[in-house]
Parts: structure tokens; C-alpha cells; sequence
């Protein structure tokens, strides 16, 4: 996994989506919420996903750089999903809300898919959609101007 230019345009380029995009989500969620590491956890994922996903497949061409990036928000949201349910399950466990660990498993299914309804909002769409666009197709300039 060398460090090249794509991979890093991706990394930069996606974290900042992830970082905007957890500022535009806050006020969908409930009152009250406490974001702790919430926008930290998304970077670092945004960082993660663009330079592995993004920034490892670039140098096929403007359109599959357009394909990469869409996979690599799609990926983001994946992972920000899961790791947010997680941590959600976790602080619910911690109250002694579950009955069992199978239960509390079970449970990051649904807290998903809650916050996955947040998503649909144009206010978090689009910005998902340019990022993963503007990573993809920057990326794959960057790999074409600094081999």
C-alpha cells in the first residue's frame, strides 16, 4: 500500500465529506444527542475509505474514478453506520437496556437502519454525492499529474 497523490487527494476529499456531512446530520437527530468522538470517528473512517478504496483503484479513467468515488461514499456510509450503531448498542448495554448479548447484537440491525433514515434528507444526500464524485474523479487526476 504505497502512498501516492490519488490516494491521498481521496483521503483528504473524503474525510472532509464526512466531516461536512456530520455537521449537516447533528440536526436531524434527536435532541439532546451527545456527538462525543462522532465527527472524529467519521474522519478518521473518511481517511480510511478514500485512501483504501478510492485511492488504491485509481488510474483506470475519469469514469471508473466516477464509479470509485460513488463506491467509496457508498462504503462510508456502510462503515459510519455500522460503527455509529455500535457505539450505540454499546452505551445502551452499558444500562442493562438488553436482555441478553444476542438481543443487544440484533439490536445495531435497527439502530442502523434509524440512522440510516437521517440520510435521505437532501442536506446530507447531495454533499455525500459531490464528495464521493469530486474524491473519485480528483483522485484519479491526481494518480494522472504526480506518477
Amino acid at each position: 500500500m504505497m502512498p501516492t497523490a490519488a490516494r491521498l487527494v481521496a483521503a483528504v476529499i473524503l474525510a472532509a465529506t464526512a466531516w461536512f456531512v456530520s455537521q449537516t446530520v447533528k440536526p436531524h437527530l434527536p435532541e439532546g444527542t451527545v456527538f462525543g468522538w462522532f465527527d472524529y470517528v467519521n474522519v478518521v473512517l473518511g481517511v480510511l475509505v478514500g485512501w483504501i478504496s478510492i485511492g488504491g483503484r485509481s488510474g483506470r479513467g475519469l469514469s471508473a474514478g466516477l464509479g470509485n468515488g460513488l463506491t467509496g461514499v457508498f462504503l462510508l456510509v456502510l462503515w459510519v453506520l455500522f460503527l455509529q450503531s455500535c457505539n450505540e448498542m454499546l452505551r445502551q448495554a452499558l444500562r442493562r437496556y438488553y436482555k441478553g448479548p444476542v438481543e443487544a447484537l440484533l439490536d445495531i440491525l435497527s439502530i442502523g437502519i434509524d440512522y440510516g433514515k437521517v440520510l435521505v434528507h437532501p442536506d446530507v444526500t447531495v454533499p455525500l454525492l459531490i464528495g464521493g464524485v469530486a474524491a473519485g474523479v480528483l483522485s484519479e487526476l491526481a494518480g494522472r499529474v504526480w506518477r
